[in-house]
């Protein structure tokens, strides 16, 4: 660890104190610099946290390229991010740490002890050892007329000159924690281009009936096939679970295709989604179960014993079918395989997991530095680009406080 900077050096400010935000001091304060983070909550990672509650998934274990896939239209930019920390080097950088991982049988990679708590205390003690220095209650109000950062403090307006700047504030979701999009304004005044922030990883709605909503609301839909037709056309298709909600849908097979269904819904208004609620059984072998004399069992009974179908699943059928559809084995057989499900609109940004948006990427040079802002960084989710869950957007994260961190060092080197 190297000795802390000495309180003379330029200043060097953080504004954010989530994995970016984070990643971008460690960077910055082991290459002997001396890093100041600011973050407006009474403490930091509050969002990192809560996305450890149930689970810490860190990363994922798949190869490059379907790993890098997961990022759409934004895999070459976010590609080179990886380039600099990507699924396994994030690994060994939590190794470091001294918290051990492992990967479970999705793919997925999570410590240990499945906590988010001990890696943030074992990351927080590396930092101040580096003499980063951290200040919580620091709301970033922008610049001054004189160029110098404006802090909302606990003991007033502070305004601080900085050799460089790095932004890593999060993007629109979970406001309550700190990412609250109150950044885009500030910098669209600064001539930065921020596309919209909508919600990701987002639950969806549907106007179930009454009966479905009083009798399933927070049922388990599992294990079902999703599949959407995208504005391009082509056919995106996953296997996995999600839940049925009072208005909607939402799980992490939701999230797996939200990017695509909320393009939908802006362009048609709706967007359909086509459910497999017998993904393990063939249309073949469904369509000869049902064809079989019912031998005076009712049709549920029929369902769950040849089909396989757990009481939602019939629900579902019931709701979208109609009486003569679901008399029809031939017709039935194909609603089971192929249920249409319209979606109606998106859950409120402030309930995503994360948001899609930001400053888009012309914006930035490759060391996403604002080309307007000499000197100010940016990274995380305030960058546009976005990820489902399973560990990608946290790997995108970290990377890119890397690689922001990394971009503060060399364009100081490069100034006169």
């Amino acid at each position: 660890m190297p000795t802390p900077p000495s309180p003379q050096k330029p200043l060097i400010a953080v504004v954010g104190g989530g994995p970016a935000g984070l990643m971008a001091a460690e960077t910055l304060a082991l290459a002997g610099r001396r890093v100041a983070l600011f973050d407006a909550m009474p403490s930091v990672g509050r969002k990192f946290l809560l996305a450890g509650v149930g689970g810490m998934n860190i990363t994922h274990s798949e190869g490059a390229e379907a790993f890098l896939g997961r990022y759409r239209e934004a895999a070459p930019w976010v590609g080179q991010w990886l380039q600099r920390m990507d699924g396994p080097a994030l690994r060994e950088w939590i190794h470091e740490l001294g918290i051990d991982t492992f990967v479970g049988t999705s793919g997925r990679v999570f410590p240990t002890d499945m906590k988010a708590a001990p890696l943030l205390r074992a990351w927080l003690r590396r930092l101040r050892d580096a003499g980063v220095e951290l200040h919580t209650r620091h709301r970033w109000l922008g610049w001054d007329d004189r160029g110098r950062l404006e802090l909302a403090s606990p003991t007033g307006t502070l305004h601080l000159q900085a050799a460089a700047t790095v932004l890593a504030l999060g993007g629109g979701s979970w406001s309550r924690l700190g990412s609250d999009g109150s950044w885009v304004d500030i910098l669209r005044r600064q001539g930065v281009t921020v596309s919209e922030l909508l919600p990701a990883n987002c639950g969806f709605l549907v106007s179930w009936s009454e009966h479905l909503r009083q009798r399933f609301a927070g049922a388990p839909l599992k294990p079902v096939t999703a599949t959407v037709t995208t504005t391009r056309g082509e056919c995106l298709q996953r296997r996995g679970e999600a839940i049925l909600s009072e208005d909607g849908l939402e799980g992490s097979l939701i999230y797996a295709l939200a990017a695509p269904l909320r393009e939908l819904i802006a362009r048609d208004g709706q967007a359909q989604l086509q459910l497999d609620l017998a993904p393990d059984r063939s249309q073949e072998q469904l369509a000869m179960l049902l064809a079989q004399p019912r031998k005076g069992q009712s049709l549920s009974s029929i369902l769950r014993k040849r089909a396989g179908l757990d009481p939602l699943k019939v629900a579902l059928l019931h709701e979208r079918l109609d009486k003569a559809q679901m008399l029809d084995p031939a017709r039935l057989t194909g609603g089971i395989k192929q249920l249409r499900v319209p979606l109606e609109g998106t859950r409120p940004l402030d309930e995503a997991i994360s948001s899609a948006g930001g400053i888009d990427r012309q914006a930035l040079d490759d060391n996403l530095m604002l080309r307007s802002l000499p000197g100010v960084f940016c990274a995380g989710e305030m960058l546009n680009w976005e990820a489902p869950t399973g560990g990608y957007l946290l790997t995108a994260c970290f990377a890119s406080g890397r690689v922001a961190g990394e971009g503060v060092l060399r364009w100081l080197k490069s100034c006169p």
